[in-house]
């Protein structure tokens, strides 16, 4: 993780030597946060790093603890101290962490070692795949005045729609593990807001979660075909849902909890230029049970730079059903039950893993079938080779009857093959998978800037129903450039490459500067 974090580890060694036997109960909490640039590295960057250790405002101590599900009087927990260091790096403020015991003649402290990242980012972002552009401008604040808190200001240009998004985000909003999301988005064709508000199930062990949440929206909504717009509706719509859950079995590694929520609505669709929209409320509740053994991999050099990242790898199965009666509010014929299914399986070895994830919802009626989506994906990433990552993903889904706009959008997701446009796969069926090689060339150039190259080749698309199946590929190496000294290192990708397919035209070289793939 670079020099300084090895020179802190040392001083502080030295000073308290380290314990590692569980028996052991902890007496006190010593917290060591580092800057942005440790003292060591100050001289060596110079003014950037001076300017920047001076302007940011260093993660509160009192958060750190906060955020740690072990303390004083409380017997050593390896497990625990684990999910800590995950809770920790989950706040999305930091670039190190680390947590170790130590020993100051009889008493015993845990010690937590951490270095901040550079929290406020001016956002100047352009993206192009396909002739397509998307351009933002704005400010992103992740950890105002060092409380984790994230305030966030951006305006947006897309190929579909202009709009100023506004979020604010706190992980312990008037108690310790309540958690607050505010988030509104003000569009040139309409406007959308939500709320989170509650205690969710914050660690392993936890034994209850309660959260109320909601959203509004009076919007344009676009549905897309062959990459056109196919037909275009106004949505009002209104949410208010309460959802909670409690623990039947616990352990520090795995767990078993029922929960249960439900929900009020509205959601109207009219044509856009229709004089009025219908208004129509519908009432839900569901239930069910989810069961979890806990496993995650730490990696680096994964999705970003210079830095650790969990990937959560637990064998989970999560089985629910909702039930919308006729009387809540329902059309004769639409009501019914609703299950639904979430699941992982996978398995590791020296440097790498394989994942399988699977999601599934449906709602039958009277009439049989209403409407459902069932989704799958598989990934494989092995490190075994030095400065290289190898990762094979595949996913493919099935959608029937979706909410106008609920369609499979590849583009939107992010996802599908990256030299395509705007909108180019959209549909109810969806499949698509990537074969990238991420080669490391510089960890931290220059002490700011991660670099790596990515020869890719991927394929897939999207389509409806009742077209053939609509497939594009393309094949090319990317440029991976990644922030090492920020809170946040998502890398950027300059990729280049020749689609291949049919009915794309004699466009087959093409360059789109994007987001690289998240796994």
């Amino acid at each position: 993780m670079g020099g300084w974090c090895a020179l802190a580890t040392a001083i502080t060694l030295s000073a308290y030597p380290p314990i590692r036997l569980s028996a052991q109960t902890i007496d006190t909490v010593i917290v060591y946060n580092q800057n942005i640039f440790p003292e060591e590295l100050v001289d060596e960057f110079g003014f950037v790093a001076r300017a920047a250790n001076a302007l940011h405002i260093r993660t509160r101590a009192s958060v750190i603890r906060r955020t740690l599900l072990v303390g004083p009087g409380e017997a050593y927990d390896s497990a625990r101290v684990a999910e800590s260091a995950r809770a920790l790096r989950a706040l999305g403020v930091f670039r190190f962490v680390a947590i170790d015991t130590t020993s100051r003649g009889a008493q015993r402290a845990l010690r937590v070692i951490t270095a901040d990242g550079w929290s406020t980012k001016p956002q100047f972002g352009f993206t192009t795949a396909g002739g397509d552009q998307t351009w933002e401008v704005g400010m992103v604040e992740e950890n105002f005045l060092g409380f984790a808190t994230t305030f966030v200001g951006i305006y947006r240009s897309t190929p579909d729609r202009r709009e100023l998004e506004l979020q604010y985000v706190s992980p312990h909003f008037l108690a310790r593990h309540a958690r607050l999301l505010l988030y509104y988005v003000n569009r040139s064709d309409g406007l959308r807001g939500a709320w989170r508000y509650g205690v969710p199930f914050y660690h392993t062990q936890a034994r209850w979660s309660l959260t109320l949440e909601g959203d509004a929206a009076d919007e344009r909504v676009l549905i897309f075909r062959d990459g056109r717009i196919d037909t275009t509706l106004t949505r009002r719509g209104f949410r208010v849902g309460l959802r909670g859950g409690v623990a039947l079995h616990t352990t520090n590694r795995e767990y078993t909890r029922l929960w249960i929520a439900g929900q009020w609505r509205r959601e109207d669709y009219a044509a856009e230029d229709a004089a009025t929209i219908p208004r129509s409320v519908f009432g839900a509740v569901g239930a069910g049970v989810e069961w979890r053994r806990v496993r995650f991999r730490v990696l680096q050099q994964f999705n970003s730079y210079a830095r650790q990242e969990d990937v959560n790898l637990s064998q989970n199965l999560r089985l629910g059903v909702w039930v919308a009666p006729r009387g809540w509010g329902y059309a004769p014929g639409r009501g019914g039950v609703g299950p639904e299914v979430q699941g992982q399986l996978s398995t590791v070895w020296r440097a790498g893993f394989a994942a399988l994830r699977v999601s599934g919802n449906a709602i039958f009626g009277p009439l049989g079938l209403d409407s459902g989506r069932v989704r799958a994906s598989v990934t494989v990433a092995d490190q075994n080779l030095p400065r290289q990552t190898w990762i094979l993903f595949a996913e493919g889904g099935v959608a029937e009857r979706p909410r106008p706009g609920g369609e499979f959008d590849l583009w939107s997701e992010r996802s599908g093959p990256r030299l395509f446009g705007a909108h180019e796969f959209t549909g109810t069926r969806m499949a698509w998978g990537t074969l990238e090689n991420r080669v490391l060339v510089a960890d931290e150039f220059g002490g700011l800037l991660g670099v790596g190259l990515a020869p890719f080749l991927d394929w897939g698309g999207a389509w409806y129903a009742d077209q053939e199946p609509r497939y594009g590929g393309n094949l090319g190496l990317a440029v991976r450039l990644g922030p090492t000294r920020s809170v946040r290192a998502e890398a950027t990708e300059i990729a280049v490459g020749y689609r291949f397919g049919e009915g794309w035209g004699s466009r087959r070289w093409a360059i789109a500067v994007r987001k690289g793939f998240l796994f």
